[in-house]
Formats: structure tokens, C-alpha cells, sequence
């Protein structure tokens, strides 16, 4: 299952506007497999192409803002077909819509483009935080009801454990609802302290094993690793990261 470990690139934001192309080198030299995209930095799509297909590196999808896939959804399109990617997911909600209403509206509007994206071949999903948990719509956090699993629903999960960890909830418990229906998860750790603030995948306190086995028979693609804030060189984060998910791999 090595090959489905995705760097997801907002780790490395500072370090890409300086040099995309050398990153992504340097990740490929490191043994991953696959990047996720958040953002191009200042760099062309038609660059940043020629590059993955220098490396081998496979596009674990692509976190677009809402405001984008809405506005230029043409060319969020021309550049998931430039990295060879179907998967698109908005990753973020701006804070004038984390009301009961305005989650009512965001599931309306992503489900009209989920449908849509359907039928061209693609997927969409949404990524959490913790602010969904603030929210109660129809008598569930707002995450969940964005996410219902229903057959009327075509808004796919991509849930980040952290982040459910941080709101006190089990992530193997949470995710059990979204078989099938998750074609990304994202991995990053907590750590073992007051603080619990962003650690290196198999140095906190997250139990990742059982969420690999759930993945592996329920459907997940990709295991995106992100580590949104580094103690050391996030380069040398990621490459933690990763050696200890090969290893957890092989205990499977």
C-alpha cells in the first residue's frame, strides 16, 4: 500500500514558492509516490506538469477553494487533466458561512457541483477542521450533515483524524460511516501534550494501524499526510512521516 502515501504540498508552502520544481524532487528522492496539491505557488500548471511527469509522482487530487471551483471551474478542469487527477476537494469554509445556514447552502451548492463533476468523471469531497463541530444543523455536527451518507448526497468525505481527534472524537469511530465514500483521507498526528499541536505520523498519540486496516478495506485511494505547522524542516517531517507509515504498512 506504499504507493497510496500522498505528501500533501500545503506542508511544504514556504519551501514551494521558492522552488515547486525542486521540492517535488526531492519528495520523489525521498520515496514517496503521489503529492496532493494545494495552490501553485506563483507557478504554472503547464510547469508544474512537466515536472510530475519528470519524477513519476501521481496527484492525489486537488483541494480548490470554494470561491474557485465555483468561479473558474473550467480551468481548475484544465489543470486536474494537465496533473491527471479526478479528485477535487474544497478544503476550507470562510468563516461567513459556518452558520446552520450557511452549511444548509454549502451542502446545496457542492452537491450541485458533485453532480455535475459526476458525470465528467470527477469526485468531490470535503475536508474538515474542527470548526465544523461548533455547528449543530438538524441535530448533527455540521461536518456529519455536509456529509450524510445518503444515496441523495454526492458530496464525498475527505476527513482529516487530526482534526477529529482534537474535538475529543475517535477518528476510527467517526470515519466508520464513510465507506465507500471516502477516496482520500488525510493523516497527521497530535501530540502527547498540553499543547497538542501537529506531530509526525507515528510520534503522537493517534492510533493509525486500525485506520489503515478500515482504509484498506473501505475504499480509500490515498492517505494524504499533511502537517499544517513543523517543529524541524518540514521536509524532514514528511520523511518521518512517511518511514514510519511504511512500517505500520507492513504490520498489516
Amino acid at each position: 500500500m506504499i504507493h497510496k502515501f500522498a505528501a500533501q504540498l500545503f506542508t511544504l508552502r514556504n519551501e514551494l514558492e521558492q522552488d515547486f520544481p525542486g521540492v517535488l524532487r526531492e519528495l520523489k528522492r525521498m520515496g514517496w509516490h503521489a503529492v496532493q496539491i494545494s495552490g501553485l505557488r506563483g507557478y504554472s500548471p503547464e510547469e508544474i506538469s512537466e515536472v510530475l511527469k519528470e519524477t513519476g509522482l501521481s496527484v492525489a487530487g486537488m483541494h480548490v477553494s470554494l470561491e474557485l471551483i465555483n468561479n473558474e471551474l473550467p480551468e481548475v478542469l484544465r489543470q486536474a487533466e494537465l496533473f491527471g487527477t479526478k479528485d477535487l476537494v474544497v478544503p476550507f469554509l470562510p468563516e461567513t458561512l459556518r452558520t446552520e445556514l450557511g452549511y444548509r447552502l454549502v451542502k446545496s451548492n457542492l452537491n450541485e457541483l458533485a453532480r455535475k463533476l459526476k458525470r465528467m468523471g470527477y469526485t468531490l469531497s470535503y475536508h474538515n477542521h474542527d470548526f465544523e463541530f461548533a455547528t449543530t444543523v438538524e441535530g448533527k455536527d455540521a461536518l456529519s450533515f455536509i456529509l450524510e451518507p445518503a444515496e441523495d448526497n454526492d458530496i464525498l468525505a475527505e476527513i482529516d483524524v487530526y482534526w477529529l481527534k482534537k474535538t475529543g472524537r475517535d477518528p476510527l469511530t467517526y470515519i466508520q460511516s464513510y465507506g465507500g465514500r471516502m477516496p482520500i483521507i488525510h493523516l497527521k498526528d497530535m501530540t502527547d501534550d498540553e499543547e497538542a499541536t501537529f506531530a509526525e505520523i507515528g510520534t503522537g498519540v493517534i492510533d493509525f494501524l486500525p485506520i489503515l486496516r478500515w482504509g484498506e478495506a473501505n475504499g480509500i485511494n490515498w492517505y494524504a499526510v499533511e502537517q499544517d505547522v513543523c517543529k524541524r524542516p518540514p521536509l524532514e517531517s514528511l520523511a518521518i512521516s512517511l518511514d514510519n507509515l511504511r512500517r505500520m504498512a507492513q504490520q498489516l
